[in-house]
């Protein structure tokens, strides 16, 4: 094991408990497995957006675990959110269920662009960013509370 996965395994333990307990306050038990979903998602793109930025050296075999991870990650999106459930912690918005075709589409499209993710080198994962960011914001922005 190399020092830069030494300490990108002892951040990612020390991050995890700290997601976590940003969502400790929140009641509803749906609301709450969506939002650890969105954590996930974030965890991943966060590896990918690291190492395509510079910030993390190259893995191959780190950048395809996240691949996977958002992968899997897409079509549970619409079956977190299906029912409309809510919590004051909630940044969920309303239009996501007025709107439920136009959402589930947009994960969908996430879905998609994580699928054609290359992962082979950073200039890979360079070009396949751009397309995922694009899904996440394009949903984020019309769904998402901004807090």
């Amino acid at each position: 094991m190399t020092f830069l996965s030494k300490s990108s395994l002892i951040a990612a333990l020390i991050a995890l408990p700290m997601m976590a307990a940003a969502h400790e306050d929140v009641q509803n038990k749906a609301v709450k497995a969506r939002m650890m979903l969105m954590t996930d998602i974030k965890a991943a793109m966060g590896t990918i957006g690291g190492m395509a930025k510079g910030a993390v050296a190259f893995n191959a075999d780190q950048a395809a675990a996240a691949k996977a991870a958002l992968v899997a990650a897409a079509p549970q999106i619409a079956i977190r959110f299906e029912a409309p459930e809510t919590d004051p912690k909630s940044e969920a918005r309303p239009e996501i269920w007025q709107n439920w075709p136009d959402f589930v589409q947009k994960a969908d499209d996430f879905g998609a662009a994580a699928a054609g993710l290359q992962t082979a080198s950073v200039d890979d994962l360079k070009a396949g960013l751009g397309a995922i960011g694009k899904t996440c914001g394009g949903c984020h922005k019309p769904y998402r509370v901004d807090k």
